[in-house]
């Protein structure tokens, strides 16, 4: 079997990734393999997870290439060196243009820590989404996982998973449950299946 093959994309303590990479050791994730790691930021964690897994890593770095063009050209140039089929995008924090985004239709995942349509969009990223739900009041709030495309977090959604909120709740606790309960589930499962979905495409 030629399994799919991954490219995870992150910019920090790459929490997700971790989850993706424990996913393809314990056989739940049986159609992709991660070839690649590709971090935003020089100084992310995630590039640790990866060398201590043996996967490759690259860095590229917006500010440091000068210009989104740049950016963009330098991933897409690591993600051909590795004849990479499907991006992960797990804690991610550059957004995609729609001319990048354009090129991989249904082949960028990535996850986002709230019930989409709710607490998403510009500017809601990180420990601001559970800022948000907190403040709004709600009593139940989760992870999603969806496509991308042009718009931030308005690609067609995957799957999702609802977390409670319970009282005294702070942005931090919040964000871990909706880590441990919905993100590390979620995002190995939708890496999984469209995984699978790529692999069967490839046989036909």
């Amino acid at each position: 079997m030629v399994k799919t093959k991954i490219a995870v994309l992150v910019s920090g303590g790459g929490t997700n990734l971790q989850a993706l990479l424990d996913a393809q050791q314990s056989g739940l994730l049986t159609d992709g393999e991660i070839v690649l790691v590709i971090a935003s930021n020089a100084k992310a964690y995630a590039l640790t997870r990866a060398a201590q897994a043996g996967v490759p890593a690259v860095v590229c770095s917006r500010k440091e290439l000068g210009s989104q063009a740049a950016f963009e050209a330098a991933i897409a140039q690591a993600l051909a060196d590795h004849e990479v089929e499907l991006i992960v995008l797990a804690g991610f924090m550059s957004i995609l243009s729609e001319d990048f985004t354009s090129r991989w239709p249904r082949r960028i995942l990535n996850v986002h820590p709230s019930l989409i349509p709710s607490f998403c969009g510009k500017g809601y990223y990180g420990l601001k989404v559970h800022e948000a739900a907190l403040a709004y009041g709600v009593k139940v709030t989760g992870a999603t996982v969806h496509f991308v495309n042009e718009v931030p977090d308005g690609g067609e959604i995957l799957l999702q998973k609802a977390v409670e909120v319970l009282p005294g709740d702070t942005p931090e606790v919040l964000q871990r449950r909706v880590m441990e309960q919905a993100e590390w589930i979620l995002l190995p499962q939708a890496t999984q299946m469209i995984s699978e979905e790529i692999r069967r495409e490839k046989d036909q």
